[in-house]
């Protein structure tokens, strides 16, 4: 077994191990609609043995940066329509990655310049990404605890929206420091509801919500992502090990597609605690897949140990359209230009090149 074994998530028979990982990349119209751009980004990158797109808001309420694309109306239901048309005739599989930002927004992307809503009145060092330019994160509103259910509804809803626009199953980002993983952690959750305090308390939101998606659809349409060592967004958990082993038992009885756990295993993250995955691992008895800046030995070395069944690329992926046959033959890879990650045209977008037209090369 290595990478480019086949294998199966729900009622998906993937024909390799190689994911696409959700990235941001601010492209869609500034009304939140999927653009015909993103449709040829996504197609290019057909090969992956799953595709999970960029963070959808399910609301307005759930933005996080502009011009991020929204799964909450029909216009954008239709954008989504004509990205999953062009990757399933690409003969690939698409994931929609549902998400709302909680705290990590900012009054000036949301309707009314209204505060962004949080489990607690506890604001995130830093700064967040605006039309207006970098701005520092506001003190959010902490959301009431009949607010809480509205917000499951809207995973629900988007979910069954998702379906509609053709994709073949959704993710729940209950990572990177945005709400449900503000929920999670008790460095932003102080809540002394039914939502906060003990472990089981702050897994709730994540159990609720995904039980919503699957019933907008089915459970083994559904995947969930966490990253539970990660401090992006100013997140801090004091026993990471004991409230994502607790948010993985739970969830392991729903018949999930997968469970993504994002962990750093290159870089400057890597080796600074141990690892909380293996932990996932004995707890939740779905696929998993792992993402955190695998190379390629360090991905084949995870799928014949059996730590994980699918990895997930990011910045290799997003430079690299080909990039499980660039792996197959181990060829090299192009660079990814930082500076064309956020926002702007096609290029570093849809102009990197494949393996098969090495003249028209991004320079």
């Amino acid at each position: 077994m290595n990478l480019f074994t086949p294998t199966t998530i729900g009622p998906l028979r993937l024909p390799n191990r190689i994911a696409m990982a959700p990235m941001t990349r601010n492209r869609a119209s500034d009304d939140q609609v999927p653009t015909a751009a993103m449709a040829t980004y996504y197609a290019q990158r057909a090969s992956a043995g799953l595709i999970v797109t960029e963070a959808s808001q399910i609301s307005h309420q759930a933005v996080g940066y502009p011009r991020t694309p929204g799964i909450h109306n029909e216009s954008q239901i239709d954008g989504w329509r004509r990205v999953t048309d062009a990757v399933h005739a690409a003969d690939g599989r698409i994931f929609l990655q549902l998400w709302h930002a909680g705290r990590a927004s900012h009054p000036s992307l949301l309707p009314g310049r209204a505060l962004p809503v949080a489990p607690s009145a506890i604001p995130a060092r830093g700064k967040a990404f605006t039309a207006e330019g970098l701005l520092p994160f506001p003190t959010p509103r902490a959301l009431e605890a009949s607010e809480i259910a509205e917000i499951v509804a809207d995973f629900g809803a988007a979910a069954w929206r998702a379906r509609m626009a053709g994709f073949d199953g959704i993710e729940i980002h209950a990572g990177n420091g945005y709400l449900i993983d503000q929920f999670l952690r008790d460095g932003s959750n102080r809540r002394t509801d039914r939502y906060g305090g003990s472990i089981a308390n702050r897994v709730r939101l994540l159990l609720e919500v995904t039980q919503a998606a699957a019933g907008g659809w089915s459970a083994d349409r559904v995947g969930v992502r966490l990253s539970p060592l990660q401090n992006f967004n100013d997140m801090s958990d004091s026993d990471p090990a004991a409230t994502f082993a607790q948010a993985a038992r739970e969830l392991s009885p729903l018949g999930l597609a997968y469970l993504h756990v994002v962990e750093a295993v290159t870089g400057s993250e890597a080796g600074q605690a141990p690892l909380v995955a293996p932990i996932l691992r004995r707890a939740f008895k779905g696929p998993l897949i792992l993402n955190g800046g695998y190379t390629h030995a360090l991905a084949e070395k995870a799928i014949i140990s059996g730590e994980a069944d699918l990895i997930s690329f990011g910045a290799a992926f997003l430079a690299n359209p080909d990039l499980p046959e660039r792996l197959r033959r181990q060829a090299p890879l192009n660079p990814a230009d930082r500076a064309t990650f956020y926002g702007g045209d096609d290029r570093g977008y849809t102009d990197y090149s494949p393996l098969s037209d090495p003249t028209t090369a991004r320079r």
